[in-house]
């Protein structure tokens, strides 16, 4: 007997408003599953306030407690959460903790060209349709013209895979017109190749605040002025277990708090057997794992504890880092954030930048990402041209706002 396809993740809806949502999965266990799901979740814009973990290597039962919005799309939601997990029909064939197998294809890239008169967050209102429709963002390059018309062109890529039909470019080109009304003076769509965005150019300047690969990992919340969580702790205890380890992680919450620890756990290819998250007042939380490495043993090498322990720690205290710099008469900002080994970026990143850009009443000249590696990683680069000379909102605040609306804190 197998687990029922509709069983694999269900969904209970709160009956409060303030009441969180529970999201089970139940299916067979892979690799970095549970980095995959919360990416997913912080895709469709909740936020984890509890989970719970626990898998024997083959099967794994995980339960979210998540807050959503009035809009979320809950049976969409399901729908995606269901094609990341493995097929059930693949459980009695998994050794155990089995790594991914062979990695998909590269989705096709789609060119999304467009011309529009200018106007104060315009780029948001675009950016906001082009999360809803699922289509995601790989490459932007965004000018102004001295007429006061602005070139947009995303590179997006489907999630629904549908993006070479004519009724989803349809589709797409409809929303982009009810959102921007008479603004939009033309739009087109066409599929272009992989070696498009492969060839993206890493910025010829990058800030220290951005490139710096090692940072003082004594930050403490007395500090004011820094752009990182407060302190965080991190303690691993091999004497609970005979067969994994202890890693008790406390630190403040902020925005994709579980998937940064996800993320960091599997490119460390560390496997997660039991696991749980709770959110405290005051954005306090606390994170209990027992992992154990590919191999089925705990981490016993202390040189390897404290790699793994100072990259958690780093992780959340800055998952992203920002800054807003002078090029010559100019204001640029920056936005950097890592990518996973699986190539998959942060999810949502150019959506808070364009939002909080929008709240400061700030005007975007120019806006570019692109793949740089800094240290031993790569990092997705966001390079934000600000309008004006002079600028009415201080450097500081600019930088205050980018970072708390990217961490979500109000």
């Amino acid at each position: 007997m197998g687990i029922l396809y509709d069983d694999v993740v269900i969904i209970r809806q709160s009956e409060k408003e303030d009441d969180p949502t529970i999201i089970t999965v139940n299916c067979p266990d892979k690799t970095g599953l549970g980095c995959d799901l919360c990416r997913l979740i912080l895709f469709f814009g909740l936020s984890i306030v509890r989970g719970d973990v626990s898998t024997d290597g083959r099967w794994c039962y995980i339960v979210f407690w998540v807050i959503g919005k009035p809009s979320t799309r809950w049976g969409l939601l399901k729908k995606r959460l269901i094609g990341v997990c493995p097929s059930c029909s693949l459980a009695s064939a998994i050794p155990f903790y089995r790594s991914e197998l062979q990695p998909p294809e590269p989705p096709d890239v789609f060119l999304l060209k467009f011309c529009c008169c200018d106007r104060r967050g315009l780029l948001h209102d675009v950016t906001v349709v082009l999360c809803d429709l699922e289509l995601i963002i790989k490459r932007v390059k965004v000018s102004t013209t001295p007429d006061g018309r602005v070139v947009d062109l995303f590179f997006v890529t489907d999630t629904r895979e549908l993006l070479h039909t004519r009724k989803r470019q349809e589709d797409t080109l409809d929303h982009l017109k009810a959102a921007l009304g008479d603004d939009m003076i033309s739009c087109e769509i066409e599929m272009v190749g992989p070696e498009i965005t492969a060839c993206s150019q890493g910025h010829s300047f990058l800030p220290p605040a951005i490139t710096e690969d090692k940072f003082n990992l004594d930050l403490n919340e007395h500090q004011s002025g820094s752009l990182t969580s407060n302190s965080v702790s991190v303690d691993m205890d091999n004497s609970l277990s005979p067969s994994h380890t202890l890693v008790q992680i406390v630190c403040q919450d902020h925005k994709g708090l579980l998937y940064d620890i996800m993320r960091t756990l599997k490119d460390y290819n560390i496997q997660i057997s039991y696991g749980r998250f709770t959110t405290k007042e005051k954005r306090n939380c606390e994170v209990d794992l027992f992992i154990m490495q590919a191999d089925g043993k705990k981490i016993v090498d202390l040189s390897k504890q404290n790699m793994l322990s100072s990259r958690i720690r780093m992780e959340l205290l800055r998952p992203l880092r920002v800054a807003v710099v002078s090029r010559g008469p100019d204001t640029e900002l920056l936005v950097a954030n890592p990518v996973e080994l699986s190539g998959k970026g942060r999810p949502l990143v150019f959506y808070d930048i364009t939002l909080a850009l929008m709240m400061l009443n700030t005007g975007i000249f120019l806006a570019e990402i692109g793949r740089q590696v800094i240290g031993d990683r790569e990092w997705e680069v966001y390079r934000v041209l600000l309008e004006g000379d002079g600028l009415s909102v201080p450097r500081d605040r600019i930088e205050e706002a980018i970072w708390k609306t990217l961490m979500g804190w109000e």
